[in-house]
């Protein structure tokens, strides 16, 4: 059996002024449930930074692969190049969530809103009801977000 680990890292310093300030902005933007979401989609984004450094000296056939699974998640555009990953910032993975897209669609009138309707399972993607407003919505899945 694998041991679970904890998908986020906290901040060094908890009680930074200009961090909280920021963060709170951010968990109203998107309508997260708390600031762990934030923490969580910064290291998705460092694991992919990670990753995308080392593809750097690896060969042409990994970084493609690499780059279309990035693409495909709607991170980048279709032209983008490894140097491009080393740009994202967390506001990237945020704006791929499932609660920030059925809110920009006008399925709901607030991230909130759109929060609640995909908790109680009012949101199918594709043909399935999703009840995780964290999900990140690849570009092929993006048409087919409805309310159910």
């Amino acid at each position: 059996m694998r041991r679970q680990h904890k998908k986020y890292r906290k901040p060094k310093n908890s009680f930074d002024k200009e961090r909280i300030e920021e963060e709170k902005k951010i968990v109203q933007k998107y309508g997260l449930k708390n600031k762990r979401e934030i923490w969580k989609a910064d290291a998705f984004i460092d694991k992919i930074r990670k990753t995308a450094k080392k593809l750097l000296t690896a060969e042409a056939e990994k970084q493609e692969a690499f780059l279309e699974k990035i693409i495909k998640l709607g991170l980048t555009g279709k032209n983008s190049k490894i140097d491009d990953i080393l740009s994202l910032k967390k506001e990237d993975i945020l704006e791929r969530r499932l609660q920030t897209i059925v809110f920009k669609k006008g399925l709901a009138k607030t991230p909130n809103h759109a929060r609640q309707l995909i908790t109680h399972k009012h949101v199918a993607v594709e043909n399935s009801l999703v009840n995780i407003p964290s999900f990140i919505v690849p570009i092929y899945l993006e048409d087919k977000i409805r309310l159910k």
